[in-house]
């Protein structure tokens, strides 16, 4: 087989490998849940609804979390004024992996009127699994400090998993993230000088590079010997 078509050959067996790889994939499953607050503030008890978001992107070792408000909860008798006030949360795991995760996020960025709804910044934590197989991340308290009090929310409703993530533990590998997952970039190594070092790009990946590899060693193998 002549050069090119060997090339030619061995890109298109990448690229069936990659498809391959991408099909069989676990896909994440990430949905907005409403979640009904029971706030014990400084100045008695308030309730707030707010449907949360979440959506877990691969880090590392682990996955980065993200808690997203899409409404306030509580509220201040008094302004509060860039700064003033700070979110934490916590977030219940079940399925494979069980514990609490804790995320945080940034104080408020703008002042915040008196006996308004507060918005919640996105809170974020790392995630490293422990064990192998399907987690669920559900919402959990809620922590606002502001002005030197503290504002403890629960759930009240047992709120259903925002989020559930296929993860391997340490030592193995996962490309999953609601995002869509990605695969980290590879290149075949090169060989000879009659061999292309073809950049596989987001077709990439151990297994993708495995079975490139194996094509170009059956092209060789049936490729008659050279005198």
């Amino acid at each position: 087989m002549s050069y090119p078509k060997r090339t030619a050959a061995l890109a298109s067996a990448a690229a069936l490998a990659g498809s391959a790889v991408l099909l069989s994939a676990p896909a994440a499953h990430a949905d907005v849940v409403d979640v009904d607050y029971r706030c014990q503030t400084p100045i008695g008890v308030k309730s707030a609804v707010s449907p949360i978001d979440m959506t877990g992107v691969r880090s590392g070792s682990g996955y980065k979390i993200t808690m997203s408000w899409q409404k306030g909860v509580s509220s201040s008798p008094v302004e509060l004024g860039k700064g003033a006030m700070t979110p934490s949360a916590s977030i219940e795991l079940g399925g494979a992996d069980s514990g609490t995760l804790p995320v945080s996020g940034p104080a408020n960025a703008a002042a915040i009127p008196a006996n308004t709804p507060i918005k919640i910044s996105d809170l974020t934590g790392t995630y490293t699994p422990k064990k192998t197989g399907k987690v669920t991340f559900t919402p959990g308290t809620l922590i606002i400090k502001a002005l030197g009090t503290t504002t403890t929310c629960t759930p009240t409703n047992s709120p259903k998993p925002g989020l559930t993530l296929d993860v391997t533990a340490a030592g193995g590998s996962s490309s999953t993230s609601t995002s869509g997952g990605s695969s980290s970039g590879g290149a075949l190594p090169q060989t000879g000088p009659e061999d292309s070092v073809i950049a596989l790009g987001t077709l990439g990946g151990t297994v993708v590079l495995t079975g490139a590899a194996g094509a170009l060693w059956l092209t060789r193998r049936n490729q008659p010997s050279r005198r």
